[in-house]
C-alpha cells in the first residue's frame, strides 16, 4: 500500500486485505472482487480511500510467497526416503492460517509437482494433531523423540 498507493495502513487493515482480496497467485478461477481500503496518504497526512484487487496483492505478496517455496523445497530436499515415498504417494497438506491464502495450494503444487491440498479446519489441524498425538504418546514416540 505504502508503495503503491502512498497509502499508510495498520496491521489490522492488513490483515484484513490479505483476508478479503490476497492470492498468492494471479490466475485464479473465482477471484475475490476488488476492495475499498482506507488509511493516511503519506504525501498530504490526510484520510485516504483506494481501490485495491486481487492481483495486486499477489504481487506485493510475492516474495513472501517466493520464501515458501523456497522453504517447501528445501525441506523436502531434506527429507527422508520413506516419507519423501508417503508424500509422493499422498501429496502435501497444509494446515494454518496461511494456508487459506487463495491459490497458495495451486502455487505450491505447481513448484513441487506434487498434489498440495488444504487440511480439514486449517486453522485447527495442528492443535488438534498435537492433541492426538499427546493422548497416545507411545504411538508416536518414534516420530517425536530421537
Amino acid at each position: 500500500m505504502r508503495t503503491q498507493h502512498n497509502l499508510y495502513v495498520g496491521e489490522r487493515t492488513a490483515e484484513k486485505i490479505k483476508i478479503q482480496v490476497g492470492a498468492a497467485t494471479e490466475d485464479l478461477e473465482v477471484p475475490p472482487e476488488d476492495m475499498l481500503v482506507q488509511g493516511r496518504d503519506l504525501l498530504s497526512g490526510k484520510p485516504k480511500q483506494v481501490q485495491v484487487s486481487y492481483r495486486e496483492i499477489s504481487k506485493a505478496l510475492d516474495k513472501s510467497i517466493l520464501r515458501i517455496e523456497d522453504a517447501v523445497m528445501e525441506t523436502l530436499s531434506k527429507t527422508p526416503p520413506e516419507l519423501a515415498a508417503d508424500i509422493y504417494n499422498t501429496g502435501i497438506y497444509l494446515a494454518g492460517g496461511g494456508s487459506m491464502l487463495r491459490g497458495l495450494d495451486k502455487r505450491l503444487s505447481r513448484k513441487t509437482d506434487l498434489p498440495v491440498y488444504i487440511a480439514e479446519d486449517p486453522l485447527r489441524a495442528v492443535v488438534r494433531g498435537t492433541g492426538i498425538a499427546l493422548k497416545d504418546l507411545e504411538k508416536y514416540k518414534n516420530v517425536l523423540m530421537k
